[in-house]
């Protein structure tokens, strides 16, 4: 079931450079899940599409939504003010298969802006013998401290200066982290590096695809990807990474 209605800013605030958040009250949040993502509707005219921007964290009927300045859309979202309406349609995609974690070593890795659904998944596996990674540029980091809070919490920096110096591989392979299971978002390489790991260590993979998306519900077919199987309706390898995905097993998709 998705919903499509006009929300209300609650709380908006900026986490760390070019990265805002904002905290709206609607329906959608009694149905979503972790790893799903919402549209928003800018209100310029001028800015045809929605942005997809994924779920961060849900709670008391609210929806906590994190992203990254990087358009018309995004700047018009992070000049929004408390009491102002914001269209959304969600919840969309399939999330992160959180009962896969369950009884298991998992190990969570957000890097850049796949860190915001991180969250709401670490929440939803607190009590597991979870680990959480998260990869940074420097020390402008976000969210950091709610990680802490849900599980140990390992950072890795491009410039070195905390954690690990280098990208989540390098923490995985310093720290010498052993796990079950990884769920992960992030830029392509992250993701084709953890498919790698996963696949040579025998370890399960489940990976949300960061795409352009024009509609959100499969119309369009704007974000569609490689698939190692065809699909029983078009007989073709690919799927839709707003339907299908954005979660998939890493094993199912070629990358």
């Amino acid at each position: 079931m998705q919903i499509c209605e006009e929300a209300r800013l609650i709380e908006a605030n900026e986490l760390s450079d070019g990265i805002f958040e904002m905290y709206i009250k609607t329906r959608v949040a009694s149905l979503a899940k972790p790893g799903q993502f919402v549209m928003v509707y800018p209100k310029d005219s001028a800015t045809l599409l929605p942005r997809p921007i994924s779920i961060c964290e849900v709670s008391d009927g609210e929806l906590r939504l994190v992203y990254r300045v990087q358009g018309k859309g995004t700047k018009e979202f992070s000049l929004y003010k408390e009491g102002e309406t914001v269209k959304i349609m969600g919840p969309l995609g399939n999330g992160f298969p959180v009962e896969e974690g369950k009884g298991k070593r998992s190990i969570l890795i957000g890097g850049g802006i796949g860190v915001p659904p991180i969250l709401e998944l670490a929440k939803a596996l607190k009590g597991e013998d979870v680990t959480i990674l998260a990869g940074y540029r420097n020390s402008d980091m976000f969210l950091d401290e709610d990680f802490k809070k849900q599980a140990p919490l390992e950072v890795a920096t491009e410039d070195g200066s905390v954690g690990v110096k280098g990208n989540v591989m390098d923490v995985i392979r310093e720290k010498n982290l052993k796990c079950d299971v990884i769920f992960a978002c992030g830029p392509m390489p992250m993701l084709r590096a953890i498919k790698k790991y996963a696949e040579e260590n025998g370890v399960a993979a489940y990976i949300s695809l960061e795409e352009r998306m024009a509609c959100g519900v499969g119309a369009c077919l704007g974000c569609v990807c490689k698939t190692t199987h065809k699909d029983s309706h078009s007989h073709v390898n690919n799927a839709r990474v707003c339907t299908e995905g954005p979660v998939f097993e890493a094993s199912e998709v070629e990358i």
